[in-house]
């Protein structure tokens, strides 16, 4: 029974009273006593964590928590643009026309990606990553780049899965889900930082407080139990890294490639 909720909190259901009653329990006092079972389960370096697993009030807490300091290096090149999470890269490419190409099987186009924001035409032929956060990640979402936020969008939607399932067996996951958008302005151009949730409600949730000139690796929003970050980059302002490809393992504040100068 205890391994079937911690599965139910993390693999990403689409039944949504599955997602409000393990929301809801994760959030709760007693949720703490699953956190060394969550941590087994998942394999998670919790020499890692900030604080000690007894510290942690609730299973959420724990899920949300950070890192302790120098964790995480935060690649210092001037035009260097820099994971902003820890993630396996499932799709990469150039957008095509306004579509992106084949991320599992399917076709998304920016326009829908970025519910219909005048902005959209800004990465009509612009450069996407999708970075999907398995539970065993740090779930804290940095900013991936120095600039000024232009603007943020909350999304509603769905609480379909954005694991491997999700992305290849349901239709367009990544713009029908739940959605929070965040758009820096950067000394070459713009990029849109697209946070896709999964399960329970309000489950992406800004880092406060809020601030609109941020620096690359600032703490920039968290997922509860959500999992994927779609960054996306305007037209002609990036080159990625050569071997930037699904499959790749990134850290953040990894070197992602170089914007332009």
């Amino acid at each position: 029974m205890t391994k079937w909720l911690l599965r139910s909190m993390t693999e990403l259901t689409s039944r949504k009273w599955i997602s409000r009653v393990t929301g809801t329990f994760a959030q709760s006092a007693p949720s703490r006593l699953l956190i060394p079972r969550f941590a087994k389960l998942y394999g998670i370096s919790i020499e890692e964590a900030e604080k000690e697993l007894s510290h942690y009030s609730t299973l959420n807490e724990f899920f949300t928590r950070r890192l302790k300091p120098g964790m995480r290096n935060i690649h210092s090149g001037t035009h260097a643009l820099v994971s902003p999470v820890d993630a396996l890269v499932t799709g990469a490419g150039e957008i095509k026309e306004g579509t992106i190409v084949n991320v599992k099987g399917q076709n998304y186009t920016i326009d829908e990606l970025l519910n219909g924001s005048p902005r959209a035409a800004n990465y009509k032929n612009g450069y996407y990553m999708v970075l999907y956060l398995s539970p065993t990640d740090y779930h804290r979402i940095h900013v991936p780049v120095t600039g000024q936020v232009v603007e943020r969008e909350h999304i509603g939607g769905k609480v379909y899965p954005v694991n491997d399932f999700g992305l290849t067996h349901m239709k367009r996951v990544l713009s029908r889900n739940e959605r929070l958008i965040t758009y820096i302005k950067h000394n070459s151009g713009e990029a849109a930082v697209v946070k896709v949730g999964a399960m329970n409600v309000s489950s992406i949730k800004y880092v406060q407080p809020i601030v609109n000139s941020v620096e690359k690796g600032d703490e920039l929003a968290y997922f509860e139990f959500g999992s994927t970050v779609v960054l996306v980059l305007e037209d002609n302002t990036y080159t990625p890294r050569k071997d930037l490809q699904v499959g790749l393992k990134v850290k953040m504040g990894e070197y992602l490639g170089e914007l332009s100068e």
